[in-house]
C-alpha cells in the first residue's frame, strides 16, 4: 500500500467527510454490519430451525429469528469495526471500511452498534423466547469482549476461542423453536466451532504480511505454511467427525449422511492439498481452502434443512 494513502486513511479515522448523499450514508451503515457474515447466519440458523421442528416451522417465527439474529450479528460487527478502526486503516483488505474512509464517525458507529444490540435482544425476547434473546446477547458479548478486545491482538489462538461467537446462531435457531437446548444443537455448535479455524486460517495466510504489519498474531502470520496447513488438516478432520455424530444423535437420513461424507471428504482433500503444497515449497493457494470451507458448510446445512422434510 502506498504510504501517502495509508497516512490519508489513518488521518481520516474518526473524522467524517464534509458531506455525502444520504443513500451513501445508509450503505455505509449497512457495511458496518458485515453483510457477507449475515449470509452465513442465514445458512446456519434456518436449517437448524427446520431440524428442531422436524419439518417446516412457523414462517413468522423463522422471519422473527432471522431478523433478530441479523441485528445481533450486525451489532457485533459494528462494535468490531469501531474497536479495530486503528488497524483497519493499515490493512489493504479493510482500508475501505466506513470508519476508515470517514463515511461513518466513531460516535455514529458506536450508537448504531448499541442500538442494534438492544433492539435485537428485545426483539428476540418479544417474538421468540428469553433463551434465544439471552444467547443472542451472549454472542455479542463473546465477539466484542472476548474476541475483539481480549484475544485478537494477544494470542494466535484468537480465532479458535473467539470463533465461539460464530457458533451461537445454531443454538439461537434451535432455542427459538423449542425454548430449550438439546444434543443436536450442541453438536452443531461444536461443528461450527471446529470449522472456524480451518476456514479462517487460510485467509490469514493470504494476508500474512498485513497481519504482521499491524501486529495481530493470526496463526497464518505467526507460523509457516506447513505448520498452518497441518493445523488446518487436524481441525478439518475433527469437523467431519463431529458432523457424523449428528447422524445417530438426531436420526439423520440418507441425504445428510451422504452429504456429510461427500462434502466432508472434499473439504479434507483441499486441506491436505494445502499442506502438501506448503511442505513442497510451492504456492499453497490458501484461498482454495477458504472458499471450499464456505461451500462445505453451506451444502452441509442445506442437507440439514432437506433431510427432515423427506420420508427416508
Amino acid at each position: 500500500m502506498d504510504i501517502t494513502t495509508t497516512a490519508a486513511n489513518t488521518a481520516s479515522v474518526g473524522g467524517p467527510r464534509a458531506s455525502q448523499p444520504f443513500g451513501r450514508t445508509i450503505r455505509a451503515y449497512i457495511q458496518l454490519t458485515k453483510p457477507r457474515v449475515l449470509e452465513l447466519l442465514l445458512v446456519t440458523t434456518v436449517p437448524v430451525m427446520i431440524l428442531a421442528q422436524g419439518g417446516l416451522p412457523n414462517l413468522w417465527l423463522v422471519l422473527a429469528t432471522v431478523v433478530g439474529g441479523s441485528m445481533s450479528a450486525g451489532s457485533a460487527a459494528a462494535f468490531n469495526m469501531y474497536l479495530d478502526r486503528d488497524i483497519d486503516a493499515h490493512m489493504q483488505r479493510t482500508v475501505n471500511r466506513p470508519l476508515v474512509t470517514g463515511e461513518v464517525t466513531p460516535r455514529g458507529a458506536l450508537v448504531f452498534a448499541w442500538s442494534l444490540a438492544v433492539a435485537s435482544t428485545v426483539w428476540l425476547y418479544v417474538t421468540t423466547n428469553w433463551l434465544a434473546a439471552a444467547l443472542s446477547a451472549a454472542a455479542i458479548f463473546f465477539y466484542v469482549v472476548i474476541y475483539t478486545m481480549i484475544l485478537k491482538r494477544r494470542t494466535e489462538q484468537n480465532i479458535v476461542w473467539g470463533g465461539i461467537a460464530g457458533c451461537f446462531p445454531v443454538v439461537i435457531g434451535w432455542s427459538a423453536v423449542t425454548g430449550s437446548l438439546a444434543w443436536p444443537a450442541l453438536i452443531l455448535f461444536a461443528l461450527v466451532f471446529l470449522w472456524t479455524p480451518p476456514h479462517y486460517w487460510p485467509l490469514s495466510m493470504k494476508y500474512k504480511a498485513q497481519y504482521e504489519e499491524v501486529h495481530v498474531p493470526m496463526l497464518g502470520a505467526t507460523r509457516n505454511g506447513s505448520q498452518v496447513g497441518l493445523q488446518v488438516i487436524l481441525y478439518a478432520w475433527a469437523t467431519i467427525a463431529c458432523s457424523l455424530l449428528l447422524i445417530p444423535v438426531a436420526g439423520m437420513g440418507v441425504v445428510y449422511t451422504v452429504s456429510a461424507l461427500v462434502f466432508g471428504g472434499w473439504f479434507i482433500y483441499e486441506s491436505h492439498r494445502l499442506y502438501n503444497r506448503a511442505i513442497r515449497g510451492t504456492e499453497p493457494r490458501p484461498m482454495r481452502v477458504f472458499h471450499a470451507s464456505i461451500t462445505y458448510l453451506t451444502l452441509l446445512f442445506v442437507a440439514i434443512a432437506i433431510d427432515p422434510l423427506l420420508p427416508f
